[in-house]
């Protein structure tokens, strides 16, 4: 198997030419077809001047053009800068100009905002008369020698604190994770067989590589969702016979209120869901209404993107993360970097070929010379192994010397009747340095904040309890349906007391 990510398209259409890769609302596009198409996009990009190492920034939805461009990209040598299709034209221009793309390339719906955000780097439209000149391959793909070490991705990560940053993706990472992926046996995450429904961004590192990336690397078939609606994606999963489901937690929960869901995935041998936890609540009923549990894993797109998964060991958990992946060596060490005690929290530690390069554009902040690299992510590990998430380091609450986790605090409020969605965070307390404060959804007008407060002193600690609930429309959720803290502090949201 060559280095570079692209030959995984060749190998699928050489072995299975006529096997359908794609399945998209309005066309199914063969491996066959797949290849000849990302032949022809290395080939148009080398034709106008680029080389080796180049990026190209892209703001394409989930469409066979994303899948062409992409591969194509990673075919010429170059680098995929992959861009959220939801991102202001404010947000654009930042990621164009940190990542020094030589060109952009964008589809029907992101063109204004890619226009007002190019600046002087030239724009592709997809359909236009210069993709056009892609798509005929004229132009035969460049012969460019792609090391394992060669950049393959720089993908900017959400951002929910400060300016987005570049992860640097090398192909070894890329794929060091599809091989750790492809270990697992019992269940597999993907067969050469299976129909893979993707219903997430492909801008995202899940979607990307762990999805899409499965497909190529199996020679299955992907069925690309544009847009999600509870009724048309099961019907899709239902005409087109899906086997496996890769998407994240609000669909799911949007699924386990939908009538007869269970009929439509019948044919479903795997659940997977990622990018944000899962609430046990939607788990249970998954399990008690549709006769299946849903796989959780944990990832980050710094590991390209999966670190663990219940897949490892093959037990679903609720609220577990399940195990690392093989090849992937997971510690837990406490603030002055030593493991900690059996049972309690620590920051998530990982070292594996997966890991990215370090951030762009000068790989700052990377693996350390021992190969470990801190995610900031706290968790926990049970006595068989298995990873609860509690919370972002980095979005702690210290109340007089006592750590609060928001994580714990938010799943304590969702059990409330009446609560929609919660988020938690720290704010300032002249006696206790913090306390903590709640954003609350609810679907009860009569709901207010004695009532969260009262409710959330039979669950929880007094000083994780709330001090303050604001009761908001909506809550900012980032592509993958996370919910955004950054976001969360920067509005002012309209209160209901």
């Amino acid at each position: 198997m060559g280095a570079n990510i692209a030959d995984l398209v060749t190998q699928s259409a050489d072995r299975t030419p006529n096997k359908p890769a794609l399945i998209c609302a309005d066309r199914t596009v063969a491996w066959s077809e797949l290849e000849r198409l990302v032949r022809a996009v290395a080939g148009g990009l080398a034709a106008r001047g680029l080389g080796k190492g180049d990026r190209v920034a892209m703001m394409i939805g989930n469409t066979p053009e994303f899948v062409s461009t992409y591969f194509g990209v990673l075919r010429a040598g170059m680098v995929a800068v992959p861009i959220n299709t939801g991102y202001t034209a404010y947000e654009v221009s930042y990621l164009v100009e940190q990542s020094g793309a030589a060109l952009f390339i964008c589809d029907a719906d992101s063109e204004q905002v890619a226009i007002d955000s190019a600046g002087p780097v030239p724009l592709v439209r997809v359909g236009s008369d210069a993709w056009r000149a892609f798509t005929v391959g004229s132009t035969p793909p460049p012969r460019v020698e792609v090391g394992a070490e060669d950049l393959a991705l720089l993908m900017f990560t959400s951002g929910t604190s400060g300016r987005p940053k570049g992860a640097m993706i090398t192909h070894r990472a890329l794929m060091a994770n599809l091989e750790q992926l492809a270990a697992l046996q019992d269940p597999a995450a993907t067969l050469p067989d299976d129909i893979v429904m993707i219903i997430l961004p492909l801008f995202h590192a899940y979607a990307l590589n762990s999805a899409l990336g499965m497909v190529a690397y199996t020679g299955a078939t992907a069925i690309l969702s544009e847009r999600f609606d509870p009724l048309a994606s099961l019907r899709s999963i239902h005409v087109h016979r899906a086997t496996v489901v890769v998407t994240a937690p609000p669909v799911y929960a949007a699924w386990s209120e939908t009538r007869r869901a269970g009929e439509a995935l019948t044919s479903v041998r795997l659940l997977i869901s990622g990018a944000a936890p899962l609430a046990r609540s939607v788990f249970a009923a998954f399990v008690e209404r549709i006769g299946q549990p849903v796989w959780e894993g944990y990832g980050m797109t710094e590991a390209s993107p999966v670190i663990t998964s219940t897949l490892v060991s093959g037990e679903p958990l609720p609220g577990s993360v399940g195990k690392p992946l093989p090849g992937v060596e997971l510690e837990l060490r406490d603030a002055q970097g030593e493991p900690v005690d059996d049972g309690d929290p620590g920051e998530v530690i990982v070292r594996g070929e997966n890991l990215f390069s370090g951030y762009w554009p000068d790989g700052h902040d990377g693996p350390g010379p021992d190969g470990w690299w801190a995610t900031s992510d706290v968790g926990i590990l049970d006595e068989g192994g298995n990873l609860r998430l509690v919370d972002r380091r980095n979005d702690l609450i210290i109340i007089s010397g006592f750590n609060v986790y928001p994580r714990e605090v938010e799943e304590a409020l969702m059990t409330l009747p009446g609560i929609v969605e919660a988020a938690v965070m720290g704010i300032p307390d002249p006696v206790t340095g913090e306390s903590v404060k709640a954003l609350v959804v609810a679907s009860d007008d009569t709901l207010d904040a004695e009532a969260v407060i009262e409710f959330a002193r039979t669950r929880l600690a007094r000083f994780k309890c709330p001090t303050v609930v604001e009761f908001v429309d909506e809550l900012p959720h980032s592509g993958t349906g996370k919910i955004s803290k950054g976001a969360l502090r920067e509005r002012i949201a309209g209160v209901r007391e």
